[in-house]
């Protein structure tokens, strides 16, 4: 992992106590202010404690934007891989993997929003760790569409093509939520999103019941 400031908190409760905290008012600011206009004063106030306790935890404000980047994308992937859980279809990962991405950014659309803006503030080393990370989303659908194409799911494909419409499917939900909510559910979006996707490269187009299986997942994620 990039190299951060080490703690001078030590106690694992504490960190998952104020950490988060921390996190989420540094996200709140940076977005209504933008990074560079936000101070740590700022994101203290908003948080309730001390200028003191935030750099008890970080090193410095850049140190702070890295890691509500990174605790988006790490929540992406922990989403993405229990959706996974007990799913052995390859066109069901296909679309666990997408469905978990867009619910997962629907509910912390903020913090999406906020990486796609400021992300470009990071130093090297953070932003190399960011896109490494991403990288691993991006690697777990291409394996699943190569799987799909192996079991003569979908046809021969730009499978890097697909993978990338797939993830920009997905983030968009943040950026135009306030358009798409007047008009349907994030699941309605998961579902005629992915049909116009899909029935581009099925063997059989026309022949998933997609919806049943986005509802399904959805239900297991629920329920676990």
């Amino acid at each position: 992992m990039a190299k951060t400031n080490k703690r001078r908190v030590e106690d694992p409760k504490l960190i998952e106590k104020r950490l988060p905290q921390i996190l989420d008012a540094a996200i709140e600011q940076f977005g209504r202010n933008g990074y560079h206009l936000t101070t740590i004063r700022d994101v203290a106030s908003h948080a309730g404690v001390s200028i003191g306790m935030i750099y008890q935890y970080v090193q410095d404000k850049e140190e702070l934007l890295f890691l509500s980047v990174m605790g988006t994308i790490e929540n992406y992937i922990r989403e993405i891989e229990a959706a996974l859980k007990g799913v052995d279809h390859p066109l069901e990962r296909f679309v666990a993997i997408i469905a978990a991405l867009t619910r997962v950014i629907d509910r912390r659309r903020a913090a999406a929003v906020l990486g796609y803006r400021e992300s470009k503030s990071l130093t090297r080393e953070h932003m190399s760790y960011v896109i490494q990370r991403e990288r691993e989303i991006g690697d777990m659908i291409s394996q699943c569409v190569m799987e799909c194409i192996n079991g003569k799911i979908f046809r021969e494909n730009d499978t890097e093509m697909l993978m990338y419409q797939s993830v920009v499917f997905a983030h968009n939900w943040a950026l135009n939520a306030w358009r798409f909510k007047r008009a349907m559910t994030v699941d309605e979006y998961i579902v005629k999103g992915l049909s116009l996707i899909l029935d581009s490269v099925l063997v059989e187009p026309g022949s998933v019941d997609l919806r049943r299986i986005v509802m399904r997942q959805r239900d297991v994620q629920a329920a676990s």
